[in-house]
C-alpha cells in the first residue's frame, strides 16, 4: 500500500530525510537530530504532525459517548480546554492514547486526536459504540481535512504570539482557542509532546503551507523531524504508541504504563471495572526509566537483567542529547522499578550496567 503523504511534503526541502511512520511518509530529520533537539530545548522548533488523526464528535450525546470511550473525565472540560486520556478495551488494555479537545459550539463538540494510522480504527470504534448504545452523536473522521503543526520551545510563545491575532501568552496548558495564524483560521492549543512550552496548531489541510512558511522563514523556527521528536519525548518519559504500549505486541494497562493519572474511576468507560481491580490489587510490572552506567545504547526489544537473569525489556532507548548519557524506558517487575535499583541491559550480547531513575530524565 502506498504511504500517505502529509500536505507539507512538498515544502520540506531537498535535505529532508523520510521514514514510514504509521503508514505515513514523514520527515525523520531535516538538519540533524542533535541540532533539531537543541533548538526545541533552547529556542524554538516546528514539527509537522499532520500524520496524527482528527475525529470530531458532536450532538446532544457527544459528552456521553466521549465519556464512555476515554479514561479521563470529559465532563470536567470547559469549552476551549483539552485533556490527555487513554482509550482502553474491556480488559483495561490501552488501545491508543489521545488528546481530547472541547471545541466552542452551540452544542457539544469534541475533537480527539488518535495516533498516526489509528484514525479509521478509532472512527469505527466510536460509530459502533454509538450505535450499540443508541446515542445521538455525529462522528466524523476529518483526518484528511486537518493539518497540524507543533511549535515547541522556550521561545514558542513569542513566535506564535507574533503570528496570531490571539493573545496566547496567558493560555494555561491544554487551553486553546480559534485564531488567525499567518492569516489562516486555526485552532491553537497550548499542548505538545516535547516537554517544552509550546503550541499545537490545527488548520485546513490546503492552507498549512502558509503557516509553515511563516514560522520557518519569518520566525526562524528550526524544522524538526520525528527523530528529534523521539529523543525529546524519551527524555520526558512520554509513551510512544506501538512501542511503549501496543494492544497486540505490548499490551499494557495505564497503571503499568505509568499513566494511571489519566484514569478517572468515578466515570463509566470501557475498561473501567478491570482498571478498578488493577488499582486495588497493584501491578506486577511497571514502566521504569533507566540510565546506562556503561558505554552502549539500549534499543527497543533489548533484555533488562537482574543478577544476570532476564527480568524485563526495553521499549524505547536513545542517547540523550541533553544529558549526553544513554537513557531507556521499559517494563520490569514492580519491585525492581524503584529509583536507585541496579540492573543491566543486554546491548548486542554484552551486559551493561544500568540504574533505575525517576522520569522525566531531565528537569520538567
Amino acid at each position: 500500500m502506498a504511504l500517505r503523504k502529509p500536505p507539507l511534503s512538498g515544502a520540506y526541502g531537498a535535505d529532508a530525510r523520510f521514514t514510514d511512520f504509521g503508514g505515513w511518509e514523514m520527515p525523520v530529520e531535516f538538519d540533524s537530530i542533535r541540532t533539531e533537539h537543541a533548538a526545541v530545548r533552547e529556542s524554538v522548533g516546528i514539527f509537522d504532525v499532520s500524520h496524527m488523526g482528527e475525529i470530531t464528535v458532536t450532538g446532544p450525546d457527544a459528552t456521553a459517548l466521549m465519556q464512555r470511550l476515554t479514561s479521563n473525565d470529559v465532563s470536567a472540560l470547559s469549552v476551549g480546554d483539552s485533556q490527555y486520556a487513554m482509550i482502553t478495551d474491556e480488559s483495561g488494555t490501552i488501545i491508543d492514547d489521545t488528546i481530547v479537545y472541547r471545541l466552542p459550539d452551540e452544542g457539544e463538540r469534541y475533537l480527539f486526536v488518535p495516533n498516526a494510522g489509528h484514525d479509521e480504527e478509532a472512527y469505527r470504534r466510536w460509530v459502533d459504540h454509538r450505535d450499540e448504545w443508541d446515542l445521538a452523536a455525529d462522528v466524523e473522521n476529518e483526518t484528511d481535512e486537518w493539518a497540524m503543526v507543533a511549535v515547541q520551545g522556550p521561545d514558542a510563545v513569542d513566535a506564535v504570539g507574533s503570528q496570531t491575532d490571539a493573545d496566547v501568552e496567558p493560555f494555561s496548558w491544554g487551553e486553546g482557542a480559534y485564531a488567525d495564524v499567518a492569516g489562516v483560521r486555526s485552532w491553537v492549543s497550548r499542548t505538545g509532546y516535547t516537554g517544552e512550552d509550546g503550541f499545537e496548531i490545527l488548520c485546513p489541510t490546503d492552507e498549512v503551507g502558509a503557516i509553515w512558511e511563516a514560522f520557518v522563514d519569518a520566525e526562524g523556527c528550526e524544522p524538526c523531524g520525528l527523530g528529534a521528536r523521539d529523543t525529546l519525548r524519551t527524555e520526558m518519559g512520554f509513551l510512544l504508541s506501538g512501542q511503549d504500549f501496543d494492544p497486540d505486541d505490548e499490551p499494557r494497562n495505564p497503571y503499568e504504563a505509568g499513566v494511571g493519572w489519566t484514569v478517572d474511576l468515578d466515570t463509566e468507560f470501557v475498561g473501567r471495572d478491570a482498571l478498578a481491580r488493577v488499582a486495588s490489587d497493584g501491578v506486577e510490572e511497571a514502566f521504569a526509566g533507566l540510565i546506562l552506567r556503561e558505554r552502549g545504547i539500549a534499543r527497543h526489544g533489548y533484555e533488562i537483567l537482574a543478577d544476570g537473569e532476564p527480568v524485563g525489556h526495553v521499549t524505547s532507548g536513545t542517547m540523550s542529547p541533553t544529558l549526553g548519557e544513554a537513557i531507556a524506558l521499559g517494563y520490569v517487575p514492580a519491585a525492581l522499578a524503584e529509583p536507585g535499583t541496579e540492573l543491566s541491559v543486554a546491548v548486542r550480547g554484552q551486559e551493561k550496567r544500568a540504574e533505575v531513575v525517576s522520569t522525566p530524565f531531565i528537569e520538567d
